[in-house]
């Protein structure tokens, strides 16, 4: 008997953190830097992890190198939960495939969940002159190397979605001018400094309501409800499909209880009526997978991102 309730005290103290689980605060690195969607998207949950667990939770930018500073410090941290990292897909399923030596193993992070995703749209300055996906591959055609598109960073998705519609419109030969993300990209190409961005649609719609800026064609398969004027890209270039998604996980060795809390919650936040208002606006489409949803989600990603990069024979600049 003796043994017996050694047994059980000792099962409830090793499921008692998880139960009570957070007991401070909560970092949330984004390893790019404010004011693009990968900044945005785990704010706007933060708000409602905080009020449910009744605990601060802090998002912290650490930009850098395709989001390989920010990833290589969550996964060096204490797999305890109180350190968990939100990302597009670039240091989740991409840069290994890119970089020949990294500080962490992607594979090795334990998946939470996929907060949302939001489609690509192919952007240009109205200097172009160009107001469709047709005119936009003459005018490269007839200009080899005289354009210039920006990206997010080298192996962010509106790089590789660059390089994918160059390549699958024929090879164009469009200049890649890499930001350190979204915000000085965009502002360069607001500028006039670059003629060209793909970028994440929530980010830059305000600025093409403006008139600032032309979208040409949303990187989605189909043409999105918010904007159904606006072509798909596939509808121009058959099969292309480029979206942003925003996963969260933690460092190898995070336990599956403090996983399952953190989606489950997730799922649960985006379901309100004033989060899913705010997705809407960033054009994000609401996801809240489960850990093993997001474990099979991210491999099928992996494969996806490396057909693209060897279909584009894309290599890293320095």
């Amino acid at each position: 008997m003796r043994i017996l309730f050694c047994l059980l005290l000792s099962l409830a103290s090793f499921s008692l953190p998880a139960q009570e689980w957070p007991q401070r605060t909560v970092r949330i690195i984004v390893p790019f830097p404010a004011g693009g969607s990968a900044d945005l998207l785990p704010r706007i949950v933060g708000e409602k992890l905080a009020e449910k667990w009744g605990q601060p939770v802090v998002v912290e930018n650490r930009p850098g190198a395709a989001g390989n500073i920010g990833a290589t410090a969550v996964y060096q941290a204490e797999p305890d939960g109180y350190t968990l990292l939100s990302a597009p897909p670039p240091p989740l399923v991409i840069n290994r495939l890119l970089y020949p030596k990294l500080g962490f193993d992607s594979t090795r992070f334990v998946p939470i969940t996929v907060i949302a995703a939001i489609p690509n749209v192919v952007l240009v300055h109205p200097k172009t002159g160009v107001n469709s996906i047709q005119e936009l591959i003459e005018l490269a055609k007839a200009n080899p190397g005289k354009l210039n598109y920006a990206s997010q960073g080298n192996g962010t998705t509106s790089h590789l979605t660059a390089e994918l519609f160059k390549t699958m419109a024929g090879g164009l030969k469009i200049v890649h001018v890499p930001y350190k993300g979204t915000a000085p990209a965009l502002a360069d190409l607001l500028a006039g400094q670059v003629e060209m961005m793909c970028d994440n649609l929530g980010v830059s719609l305000p600025h093409v309501k403006a008139g600032k800026l032309k979208a040409l064609a949303v990187a989605s398969p189909k043409r999105i409800a918010a904007l159904p004027d606006l072509p798909a890209l596939a509808e121009t270039l058959p099969g292309f499909e480029a979206v942003a998604w925003f996963g969260i996980v933690g460092p190898p060795g995070t336990p599956s209880a403090i996983a399952e809390k953190v989606s489950s919650s997730v799922k649960e936040a985006l379901q309100l009526p004033d989060v899913r208002q705010r997705l809407a606006a960033a054009s994000a489409e609401p996801m809240g997978l489960t850990p093993a949803q997001t474990a099979a989600y991210m491999k099928q990603e992996t494969e996806r991102w490396g057909a693209v990069i060897r279909a584009a024979g894309v290599k890293l600049e320095n």
